[in-house]
């Protein structure tokens, strides 16, 4: 296996070895839950499913640890505007984007941990880090010394001098130093709280993810991913207190995707730059987005347009349409078999060497839809029906690996087959006797159900649109 991945701290492509053979230790920044999660979410999180599968594919077994922001200033805040507890709105959004992940058909983390959850480690975390005197206490606020930490920096590649600079003046004036991050704040009134040596407080963002990680994952871990707007402060920050913590690399690849944009803007709920992924979902499917981003480089950024997701529903289109079954009328001579017998071979050496180049999946996607111009074309010269389902199984199989969902439920069913086909041999014989209107009333009850047919000389073909 050659799989290379780039890591954002290198800024290479790295050959991939994981610190325990055969397993990967996975940990990726999920959403903060104070509001409807719109595309951009699901595109992390779809990224990284893809990644996880083609893992998994390749015989890796994928611990993924996936969390849940539920205690933040954005959860807090947005409570009081709507006069809700911040408890109950968080839990109704985690709820929420739990059923996201099934309508998108993301495999469920192995883990899902959430702050509010989590906070017994916080402390003990923060504590540890105090007695090593990276971490100090003012008026029940815990801050992290950057300063102490000479790598600080080493993801972003910043200055903590130009840092400084850049910060603004309402900088809390009590730090050592207007760098150093809250691991810790006190409560104030009327804010969510958990009782702590330093008083009633609640955690600081980025300590949440170094605590949830060193709980599920240990202390090393193989993979750590997010989106791109996260590699400064929060991965940044992550690094320097596990790190400080634990003397030891904190994460051996830091694998960060790309913003999903509109009118060339990153989607944002704090701005309300986006669209949900219920209103996406309403009117397309979960493998139209799938598509979108099989079509990027996943480290690049998307632009989301009308045109964008049509392209990416045409192509579902088009790999579905491999899925046709034979043209029963001819029959193909020997050297059409073989033809899709060498392309069965060859399209999964094609589609691995794709993926084994950091998940280049636009790759991957091209060398299946070569593929499908193969099985089709394999098809309609009347290839035999034991080496179309073959080749078919195939597709079915890599699509699977992106999580594409080619045969969906209610779309395909093997016992609607004969039902169909009697209806077609119906219509025939209507046609044969020129009784043409009960012919066609046929052909167009049939696309009302989503059945298309197509009249050739060697016959009717059928296939099932979306």
């Amino acid at each position: 296996m050659s799989l290379r991945i780039y890591n954002t701290l290198s800024r290479e492509k790295e050959l991939f070895e994981t610190l325990e053979p055969g397993v990967v230790r996975m940990y990726v920044c999920g959403p903060t839950v104070y509001d409807s999660a719109h595309v951009g979410h699901a595109m992390s999180s779809i990224v990284f499913d893809i990644i996880r599968r083609y893992l998994e594919y390749r015989g890796f077994e994928v611990r993924h640890v996936m969390n849940y922001t539920d205690v933040d200033d954005k959860v807090i805040q947005r409570a009081k505007k709507i006069d809700v507890d911040p408890v109950e709105l968080a839990a109704e959004y985690v709820d929420q984007y739990d059923r996201h992940l099934q309508d998108l058909n993301v495999l469920l983390p192995t883990v899902k941990p959430r702050v509010s959850q989590e906070v017994e480690g916080i402390i003990q975390f923060v504590q540890n880090l105090e007695k090593k005197s990276y971490a100090y206490e003012i008026e029940g606020d815990v801050y992290f010394r950057v300063a102490k930490d000479p790598d600080y920096g080493k993801l972003s590649r910043r200055q903590l001098e130009d840092m400084r600079a850049g910060f603004r003046l309402e900088v809390d004036d009590r730090k050592e130093d207007p760098a150093d991050f809250a691991l810790w704040k006190a409560a104030k009134e009327a804010e969510p709280y958990w009782e702590s040596p330093w008083g009633k407080g609640r955690p600081g963002w980025h300590i949440e993810c170094s605590a949830m990680a060193l709980r599920h994952l240990g202390e090393q871990i193989d993979i750590h991913g997010g989106g791109n707007d996260l590699i400064f402060p929060h991965h940044e920050n992550e690094i320097a207190q596990t790190e400080s913590l634990t003397d030891k690399s904190f994460a051996r690849y830091w694998v960060h995707n790309g913003m999903m944009q509109i009118g060339g803007e990153d989607m944002s709920k704090s701005q309300g730059i986006m669209v949900t992924i219920d209103e996406f979902l309403r009117e397309h499917e979960g493998d139209a987005l799938r598509m979108i981003i099989l079509n990027a480089n996943y480290r690049a950024p998307i632009t989301f347009t009308d045109e964008v997701v049509d392209q990416a529903e045409r192509g579902l289109d088009r790999l579905r349409s491999a899925l046709r079954p034979a043209v029963s009328s001819t029959k193909a001579d020997r050297d059409v078999a073989a033809k899709l017998a060498r392309k069965m071979k060859e399209v999964r050496s094609g589609f691995e060497a794709a993926m084994d180049d950091d998940f280049n999946t636009a790759a991957a996607l091209a060398s299946l839809f070569d593929y499908v111009r193969a099985i089709n074309s394999a098809r309609d010269a009347g290839v035999d029906e034991n080496t179309l389902r073959s080749a078919q199984t195939i597709l079915v199989e890599l699509t699977g690996v992106f999580g594409l969902q080619l045969e969906k439920e209610g779309q395909t069913p093997e016992e609607a087959e004969p039902f169909i086909d009697l209806l077609l041999d119906i219509r025939k014989a209507l046609r044969d006797a020129k009784q043409w209107e009960l012919a066609d009333m046929i052909r167009d009850r049939l696309m009302e159900l989503g059945i298309t047919i197509e009249d050739g000389k060697d016959g009717t073909i059928w296939r099932i649109e979306r």
